[in-house]
């Protein structure tokens, strides 16, 4: 459960970030462990890290908006002492990072190199303020990077700063480095860009849309997909949905949509709710029409509302049926449009 709820961090941060991908300092996602990573050495052999410092020695480390926090440097060593870059190395940076504001980037870097040398050492300890060194220096190159002169409803305006970030980074780590820092982050990243791809592609239909971003999700690793399929799904959904209504498509169009997208079972579900969700529309529409024939008539307004509430009664025989209906009564006098949630 810990590690989904992780994964779910991390999709929500990542989502925010496509859209401030230039701001050096926005907050860094936290992610499943790289498993990867971790496989390369063998796992009997493999070191644990140093035990972390005390709690109250800790404090001398972190922001005030930290104080209730352990720091968040689980680094992993191999059985020689050196550092195994992943999600974790990056995850430590980032914690200290996030002090800023409270602290200037020199008291940071500071305060990072303090703790690090009171809990790991050689080789590991070298490695580990290196990597520091040029993980901070490619954040703040982050800041010198220009947003194309694209606009930003096009999948390429993204898909540019993307290629400049990962262009970026080859000048500061190796791909060994790269891999265990951005790997988890690139592969939702890819998938992102990719579904933004496909949605806005006028060549395709919506079922041919549909079919290929069940293609992109059924790509993605096992842990993302659990945490990701009812998400992007539901938001594929609705989007491809509203593409055909809006075309005037037909309701075969969407049934195979949906049978492309998710299976005809689920299909199946959806066109079972499509069915209940008209017949309430009729019944809610019918009602509205001879409730405002009774509002217009030569009536006394007792009378009227007599009526009105024995019509109610008729239609709605359900204590949340005649709930829900005044919702609708409210809007309608209003002139607004009525949400059936279609």
């Amino acid at each position: 459960m810990q590690k989904h709820h992780k994964l779910w961090i991390i999709l929500v941060v990542i989502i925010a970030c496509l859209a401030v991908l230039l701001f050096w300092l926005a907050p860094s996602q936290s992610t499943a462990e790289n498993t990867e990573a971790v496989q390369k050495v063998d796992v009997n052999n493999a070191l644990t890290s140093p035990l972390p410092a005390t709690t109250d020695q800790s404090r001398a480390f972190v922001g005030h908006s930290q104080q209730d926090t352990e720091v968040n440097c689980q680094l992993r060593l191999d059985n020689a002492n050196r550092l195994i870059v992943n999600e974790q190395t990056r995850n430590c940076f980032e914690y200290f990072i996030t002090a800023y504001g409270e602290k200037d980037l020199k008291q940071i870097k500071h305060d990072f190199k303090a703790y690090i040398q009171q809990n790991y050492k050689q080789p590991a300890l070298g490695q580990i303020i290196d990597l520091w060194n040029r993980y901070i220096n490619y954040r703040e190159k982050l800041g010198d990077l220009q947003a194309p002169n694209i606009d930003k409803e096009d999948p390429k305006y993204y898909q540019s700063i993307f290629a400049s970030m990962r262009n970026l980074r080859k000048q500061f780590f190796s791909d060994y480095e790269i891999e265990g820092l951005f790997g988890t982050e690139d592969t939702y990243h890819e998938y992102t860009l990719n579904r933004m791809t496909v949605l806005a592609d006028k060549n395709l239909t919506e079922a041919q849309k549909a079919q290929k971003l069940k293609d992109l999700f059924n790509q993605l690793p096992e842990d993302w997909k659990e945490n990701l399929e009812q998400l992007n799904k539901l938001e594929d959904l609705r989007k491809l949905t509203a593409d055909i209504k809006a075309r005037g498509g037909s309701a075969e169009d969407i049934h195979q949509m949906r049978i492309n997208l998710v299976g005809p079972e689920a299909t199946q579900r959806l066109e079972a709710l499509d069915g209940q969700r008209n017949n309430w529309k009729d019944k809610v529409g019918q009602y509205l029409s001879e409730r405002d024939s009774i509002i217009k008539s030569g009536m006394s307004d007792e009378a009227k509302q007599q009526a009105v509430q024995k019509l109610r009664t008729q239609h709605f025989n359900r204590p949340e049926e005649q709930l829900r209906v005044g919702t609708f009564e409210t809007i309608h006098d209003q002139g607004g449009k009525l949400p059936y949630g279609d």
